[in-house]
């Protein structure tokens, strides 16, 4: 492919850039431990095209490949605006249609693991060792808590990542992207990442959250008992994802320190998103 003029979109759990000669976006992941998580994108693309779900289209080659030790895939650029505060509706919307969907059969869509990546990023953070050992006990006690649990809805294909920035709006539609958590699993998951961002976070306003679980059809935090234990899982997930890039900037340092003030003090404050 053409990279003339190729530029950087995104730097999170993956590094995304742009070829414009191409019209394609380039993903880019960490380590080869994900290659498992990239063969599922590729799958899931394909899989939501034949549903004639609107979703991003994977590149139609044979992907994805190996670049010096990355696991790397390509993607058709989707022309249209990213999805903001104003899609928040629109989130639940989409995930009401998404979970809706059966089990596909053309390939193996994995079971959630929701706190798979949990343990790995924390071992390898550069961080104060009482935060890790902090971590790694709260880590503990959750995964022993989701044992218990009796979910109230019925197993679905999940997005795992389903915020309102992996909707993209194109001619008025929304479009949904970034599928390296995609798993056959519980919606729960997915409407407690909003609902988290909702009440730990501060992102959204009740007229917001409101609208997302209105049009879902179902507000996940009426289920209490669980729910609790899935907003503290989002709240570890959500900071230990942040934490990987703790050497980026010191804005970074400052609200990993922030986040955990929340989940091991109990201390209200609102959470910047990165």
């Amino acid at each position: 492919m053409d990279s003339t003029d190729a530029r950087p979109l995104r730097l999170g759990e993956n590094a995304l850039y742009y070829l414009p000669v191409e019209s394609t976006v380039v993903r880019i992941a960490r380590t080869m431990d994900y290659w498992a998580d990239a063969v599922n994108e590729v799958n899931v693309a394909r899989w939501l095209a034949e549903e004639k779900f609107p979703a991003a289209q994977a590149v139609a080659i044979d992907q994805p490949i190996e670049v010096s030790g990355h696991p790397v895939t390509f993607w058709r650029y989707i022309e249209g605006r990213d999805g903001d505060r104003r899609d928040i509706g629109t989130l639940g919307t989409v995930l009401r249609r998404l979970h809706a969907l059966g089990r596909p059969t053309a390939f193996v869509l994995p079971d959630e693991d929701i706190l798979g990546r949990v343990e790995s990023r924390i071992r390898m953070a550069e961080i104060p060792s009482n935060d890790k050992d902090f971590l790694l006990r709260n880590l503990g006690e959750l995964r022993l808590k989701l044992e218990s649990l009796c979910f109230p809805l019925a197993s679905a294909p999940t997005h795992g990542d389903a915020h309102s920035e992996n909707i993209m709006i194109r001619d008025g539609v929304p479009v949904l992207i970034d599928f390296e958590r995609f798993a056959w699993g519980q919606p729960e998951w997915d409407l407690a990442m909003t609902a988290t961002e909702y009440e730990t976070a501060g992102w959204w306003t009740e007229e917001e959250y409101g609208a997302f679980a209105s049009a879902y059809g179902y507000d996940v935090r009426s289920w209490s008992e669980g729910y609790a234990i899935l907003r503290r899982v989002h709240e570890l997930k959500m900071t230990t994802w942040l934490m990987q890039n703790i050497g980026e900037s010191s804005d970074i340092a400052d609200e990993f320190q922030v986040r955990m003030r929340t989940i091991r003090d109990g201390i209200k404050a609102k959470w910047r998103p990165f």
